[in-house]
């Protein structure tokens, strides 16, 4: 099966663009803060770029959702990451030579913010087209592997590079792997767009429709809402006080390794789901993201290195099942000409509860204790991971297995 995969051209050229791409950009936020630091010496001015790029974020999704629907996928992300390879490339240039200023890097990644919102949504959505209905699991398996790959090599080689030749010049690496991956992208025979063109004035209502299709589809929003609570309680939670609880308990070293458990946990499951087979896999998603929440409590009940890093594994595994899951129930039951809208609300939701919960964490912090904010914050995740299946439109929802099942497999009409 994955020969067969692979021998499709098409999902071959993606493929690499694919892995080029987010090697990359596994690299770039390493390669990022430290040039930023050693040429500001500023930890606010860090902050400053990195709101920079997360404000467009959210502020222009909904637009790339629309977007994807209304203009060739193909098109939108080679002109996308075509210009996140000039936006890049310029950051590097301002590093490299010396002349880093705040304002023309936070602008820069101002641009970059707003390309990731037309890449995102289009990224989603142009797998149906690449692959067979009976495939898009297997595709979304494979593009899994290849992206937990990059999050264990991209962080480690990106620190040896800014060790060994600056963050500028990791900088323009990233660059450069956008310009391979819009090289691959431009050989995908996918110029048609998925429906006729419409004027620029429908923009708005293409959004309004987007929302309207996320709405009525019960399972979807009701899964969106979930994952929007367990980001507004585990990143900020895991990013914050995860490193400062597991110094206390393990020392500095220990949180390396349980930063490397996760992302082997994820690699080996995103493999194995390439030959799973079930027929409810959204329902087994929502089961096994619940095991996310295992680092958490484990903080919060005071539990050593070895067990940090057993849970961080079990935790790897259960979040490439939830990930495989969700690509594939969205790609298989969403019609492709709304798909890039609906997701781009799920994109949204999860995203906008990041830096809520980022600020939230650390005020809550500063009134309970750490292990106890941890402990909390572990316990909702879990529940709000198993919630979803309270509704038969998420446990009842089957993986489709052919084209025929996937076109069957969405109902316009509410879901009951």
């Amino acid at each position: 099966m994955l020969s067969a995969l692979l021998r499709q051209t098409d999902f071959r050229w993606f493929l690499s663009a694919q892995a080029v791409s987010l090697l990359g950009s596994s690299m770039a936020p390493v390669a990022l803060a430290f040039g930023v630091l050693d040429a500001s010496g500023s930890t606010s001015d860090l902050g400053v770029v990195l709101t920079a790029y997360m404000v467009p974020l959210l502020a222009f999704l909904l637009v790339g959702g629309a977007t994807a629907d209304r203009l060739p996928r193909r098109t939108v992300l080679v002109a996308a990451n075509l210009g996140s390879a000039l936006t890049q490339g310029s950051v590097a240039a301002l590093l490299l030579t010396g002349r880093y200023a705040l304002l023309p890097v936070a602008a820069l990644g101002f641009l970059n913010g707003v390309l990731a919102a037309f890449i995102t949504p289009a990224l989603r959505g142009i797998v149906p087209q690449l692959v067979s209905g009976d495939r898009i699991r297997q595709a979304n398996a494979l593009l899994g592997s290849v992206r937990n790959c990059t999050k264990i090599l991209g962080p480690s080689l990106s620190g040896i590079a800014v060790a060994a030749v600056g963050g500028g010049l990791a900088i323009a690496f990233d660059a450069l792997t956008y310009l391979l991956a819009v090289g691959c992208l431009a050989r995908l025979s996918l110029a048609a767009a998925p429906t006729s063109p419409r004027p620029a004035s429908r923009m708005l209502a293409d959004i309004r429709d987007g929302w309207t299709e996320f709405r009525r589809i019960r399972w979807v929003w009701t899964v969106s809402l979930c994952f929007c609570v367990v980001n507004l309680v585990q990143v900020g939670t895991w990013q914050i006080l995860g490193p400062v609880l597991t110094k206390q308990l393990s020392g500095e070293a220990a949180w390396g390794f349980v930063l490397s458990a996760r992302g082997v946990g994820m690699l080996v499951m995103s493999a194995l789901m390439y030959r799973l087979v079930v027929r409810h896999l959204l329902r087994l998603g929502q089961l096994m993201s619940a095991l996310g929440a295992l680092p958490l409590l484990a903080l919060g009940a005071h539990l050593h290195a070895p067990w940090l890093i057993a849970v961080a594994f079990v935790a790897g595994l259960g979040s490439s099942v939830a990930a495989v899951s969700w690509e594939t129930s969205l790609q298989e039951h969403i019609p492709a000409h709304v798909l890039s809208r609906v997701s781009s609300y799920d994109d949204l939701l999860s995203y906008i509860a990041i830096p809520i919960g980022q600020l939230g964490v650390g005020l809550l912090a500063h009134r309970f204790d750490d292990f106890q904010v941890a402990a909390t914050a572990g316990i909702i995740y879990a529940v709000a991971a198993v919630l979803p299946l309270a509704s038969a439109a998420v446990r009842r929802l089957p993986h489709a297995q052919d084209d025929h099942a996937r076109t069957d497999g969405y109902s316009p009409q509410p879901r009951p």
